[in-house]
């Protein structure tokens, strides 16, 4: 018989850019290939963004060792520099991880934007424990705010 976890996070983060800035990171295609990505040594194989609700986004690659990884998530609701409402599947080495539904919201604090992630998430058969997710999304904000930090414009 199959197995699933459920389990809810939140991540949180205060950017010292405004939510404009911040929800252009997300937005802008080009600009999230620079900070949504994997380790180091990962290179993109795909990616795609239709930024609008009833869009779709494709992420897909791997390290040198054949250690793949797909995203495919769909957009339900988009405010511009406010909030974005996704599902999304995660893949690794041809196994279902999991399917999410995740809530971003951008708010102003001081001259900056608290970023808050709200993931609701099904963990399928084992494939990954909850908290690695967890990590990783931190990890990617570290990205994020690197990333939005450094290119002002």
């Amino acid at each position: 018989m199959s197995q699933q976890i459920q389990s809810t996070f939140t991540v949180e983060r205060v950017i010292a850019a405004p939510p404009s800035r911040v929800f252009r990171a997300f937005a802008d295609f080009d600009e999230k290939k620079q900070w949504f990505a994997g380790p180091a040594d990962w290179t993109q194989i795909e990616a795609s963004l239709d930024f609008r609700p009833g869009g779709t986004e494709v992420n897909i690659g791997a390290t040198p060792d054949g250690d793949r990884s797909e995203f495919y998530a769909h957009f339900y609701d988009i405010v511009q520099d406010e909030r974005i409402v996704y599902t999304y599947e995660m893949h690794h080495r041809g196994a279902k991880l999991s399917v999410s539904l995740a809530t971003l919201e951008l708010e102003p604090e001081g001259d900056g934007t608290r970023v808050s992630l709200t993931e609701h998430g099904v963990f399928l058969d084992g494939h990954e424990d909850p908290a690695l997710r967890e990590e990783g999304t931190r990890w990617l904000f570290d990205g994020l705010a690197a990333y939005v930090e450094r290119v002002r414009a």
